[in-house]
């Protein structure tokens, strides 16, 4: 009888599971088809905002403040992306914003959008992007918070542009840089995919610039994620199917889905330089780096400065960021390493508890006014 009990016992909760996977599938199956014909949409970039200013594509935007007066920082926070990809990534969505967590602890936040080059944009370079069309957004802030002061955080590119600009005009008002995974040491050749694929000489970079005018987006997106062909094109996507049940889980994979995707073409002469001169031939580092005539030192640079690595960065090898500490000019300075990977660690499930805070902690004692 003992036997035949237990017999029975395992078929009910065998059926009990079946029946609960059947659910689970019931509902997975809803979500992919809803998925499949474009009816789920998540929103990114919700924090309230107001756009000041605007030159050709690009866009200054300020967050509205949401804190009383008398809690708000005196030094306002730009933030600035990467030429390819949108800003958002500051801002991907409730609970999971960097931008709604700085404007709750009291800072004014600024954030510049490039746009979408066209092909009348081609032409534009680091020097139009860094020393052009950032000084002219920079003023632009100051005029709106009132402040000549301020601090700017640069992510990926964006921190290369922010470096140039904090080298190239260090007496503009520049008290803080926070520099984000940040792209500016290329002497070791060997370090990571990017490396070896731009410095071969089947890749053409004139040619590839001369067929497309500006690089599309597609081609840097398809680029990034061959970097880790398996866990972009099938875990990815088998994360998505084992939790198509988990409203939650799906809602946080399409909005970073929906930001990847959305990919900015890169212009043509940007791009040929940041292969050319930044990739191959290391310049900044080397201060051979030349705009508006003159060499681009980073010894140059006044701000306190923090940089800010990942421990899991594909995309920008460490060497690439922790080497620049002594070429930095800046009294103040400090090389900070976090957990997390080139994206996941701003956005990821710890980057609220980790990154964000630590951040904040470096710069409010730096974001009083005088």
């Amino acid at each position: 009888m003992t036997t035949s009990s237990a017999a029975s016992f395992d078929v009910e909760a065998m059926n009990q599971k079946l029946y609960e996977e059947l659910q689970r599938l019931g509902k997975g199956t809803e979500t992919m088809a809803n998925l499949a014909a474009n009816r789920m949409n998540v929103r990114i970039g919700q924090t309230p905002k107001e756009q000041i200013w605007a030159l050709n594509k690009m866009r200054l935007f300020h967050f509205y403040p949401q804190t009383p007066p008398e809690q708000r920082k005196g030094i306002p926070l730009l933030l600035v992306f990467a030429l390819i990809n949108r800003p958002d990534i500051f801002d991907l969505r409730p609970g999971n914003s960097f931008v709604e967590h700085m404007v709750r602890q009291g800072y004014d936040i600024y954030m510049l959008d490039w746009g979408r080059p066209g092909p009348e944009d081609k032409h534009y370079d680091f020097e139009d992007y860094s020393i052009k069309f950032l000084p002219r957004a920079v003023r632009a802030m100051q005029r709106h918070s009132g402040s000549r002061e301020f601090s700017m955080c640069g992510w990926c590119i964006g921190a290369t542009i922010t470096t140039i600009y904090a080298a190239m005009r260090p007496d503009d008002g520049l008290r803080n840089l926070i520099l984000l995974t940040a792209p500016l040491d290329f002497a070791d050749k060997e370090a990571g995919p990017y490396n070896k694929w731009l410095n071969t000489e089947f890749y053409n970079i004139d040619e590839l610039v001369r067929q497309y005018d500006n690089v599309p987006g597609e081609i840097i997106d398809y680029g990034a994620k061959m970097l880790k062909p398996v866990e972009n094109f099938v875990m990815n996507y088998l994360k998505l199917w084992d939790n198509l049940d988990n409203k939650a889980v799906v809602e946080s994979w399409l909005a970073m889905n929906t930001w990847v995707t959305d990919g900015v073409d890169f212009p043509g002469a940007a791009f040929r330089q940041w292969v050319v001169e930044f990739f191959r031939e290391n310049r900044l580092m080397e201060a051979t780096l030349m705009m508006e005539g003159r060499p681009v030192d980073m010894k140059n640079i006044k701000a306190s400065v923090l940089n800010v690595i990942a421990d899991k960065d594909h995309i920008v090898p460490n060497c690439q960021s922790t080497t620049a500490m002594d070429k930095i000019g800046s009294k103040d300075k400090l090389l900070l390493e976090m957990r997390g990977g080139h994206i996941g660690l701003m956005v990821g499930s710890g980057a609220s508890k980790r990154t964000w805070p630590q951040i904040d902690g470096w710069l409010a004692k730096r974001s009083e006014s005088k």
